[in-house]
């Protein structure tokens, strides 16, 4: 298949060269040293084709990025879509500013498409939010009518903001909603292809995609990150063995299937917090470390700790163009051929690099 046909059937099309790095999961160096193997770049088998998310709160720096890489992303899903408490669809401010200079880079590349990501966070007027709110999900999805509302709304935004297609990311969905769930997601994607607009759900590693019949159609987004972070003391956002175990879980799921990573890492202070870093927050906070930072050769991630302006300890791990490499091409000796990045922003020159071959 062209890879113009692949464009108009799913949205996801450029294919990049990846190098080999199977020598690499075999050891563990410092950062600044890498086994000899890694030095020649060789094609992978099956060339990954990228995608990657760009979010509302951070598009500045999301669209430096995005400028940078044009000619390896097949598209760019835009996190941009709540819900206010009566669930209809909320839009940010920021969201509004920033949108027409992602599209505006878009139409620049003729094979580079917008897409909005829906996710379950709920928008209050006290300015609080709810994250990943699985009561929303059970209402939007209750009856044929409530779903039939939620889908007007999701095909009024894309006509509205013209996009080329919809994402939905609803997270932490009870076992009781799925049936539900998947009658939303046939009865979406039959009213997206009247449009010829284009689906891709996003799973989360504790879907139970083995026991679930998901509808043909869709392309299906596997989450292969967080297996270290707020919810856990330190260590790496994914390993090779969890890849390889999410990866082996979707053979299950029909259709074309996307594995994400992640980019950056966390913070663990010895005080109990625990931040989110970009990969260049975290290089900065390299600089201080106390000792060379490391990488770890499970994961292919460096980690190191620093001592604060408070005598408070920290532990980072995150990962750089080096661990995405790692990853990609585990991805793709499991036989898979796209590869989603969350997310844009606070990537270095060399990450870009490698999303934009």
């Amino acid at each position: 298949m062209t890879i113009i046909k692949q464009m108009k059937k799913q949205a996801i099309v450029l294919t990049v060269c990846l190098p080999a790095l199977g020598a690499f999961l075999s050891g563990c160096g410092n950062v600044g040293t890498a086994p000899d193997s890694m030095k020649t770049v060789e094609a992978a088998e099956h060339p990954l084709e990228k995608t990657a998310w760009l979010v509302d709160w951070q598009w500045k720096a999301g669209t430096e990025n995005f400028q940078g890489m044009t000619n390896g992303l097949a598209s760019v899903q835009m996190f941009a879509a709540y819900f206010d408490e009566s669930d209809n669809l909320l839009f940010t401010d920021e969201f509004k500013k920033g949108l027409p200079k992602v599209q505006e880079i878009a139409r620049k590349s003729s094979l580079v498409h917008v897409d909005l990501t829906i996710v379950n966070d709920q928008k209050r007027q006290d300015g609080s939010d709810l994250q990943k709110e699985p009561t929303i999900v059970t209402r939007l999805m209750a009856t044929l009518e409530s779903r039939a509302r939620h889908i007007n709304q999701i095909m009024e935004a894309l006509s509205t903001y013209h996009f080329h297609g919809v994402e939905i990311d609803y997270e932490r969905i009870d076992e009781k909603d799925w049936d539900n769930m998947m009658a939303f997601i046939n009865e979406l994607y039959t009213r997206l292809q009247e449009q010829e607009k284009t689906l891709r759900i996003v799973l989360e590693p504790r879907t139970p995609i083995e026991s679930l019949s998901l509808p043909k159609g869709p392309v299906y987004v596997m989450m292969a990150y967080n297996l270290y972070g707020t919810q856990s003391g330190p260590g790496p956002k994914a390993d090779r063995s969890f890849i390889m175990e999410l990866a082996a879980r979707m053979k299950t799921v029909p259709g074309e299937k996307v594995i994400a990573l992640a980019a950056g890492g966390f913070d663990w202070s010895e005080s109990g917090e625990v931040k989110a870093v970009t990969e260049e927050q975290a290089a900065g906070l390299a600089k201080s470390s106390v000792e060379v930072p490391r990488r770890d050769n499970a994961s292919g991630s460096i980690h190191f700790q620093y001592v604060d302006e408070k005598k408070q300890k920290h532990t980072v791990w995150y990962a750089d163009e080096t661990t995405l490499k790692t990853w990609a091409n585990v991805i793709s000796s499991e036989g898979y051929h796209n590869l989603a990045l969350w997310r844009l922003g606070g990537l270095s020159r060399e990450s870009v690099r490698f999303m934009n071959e």
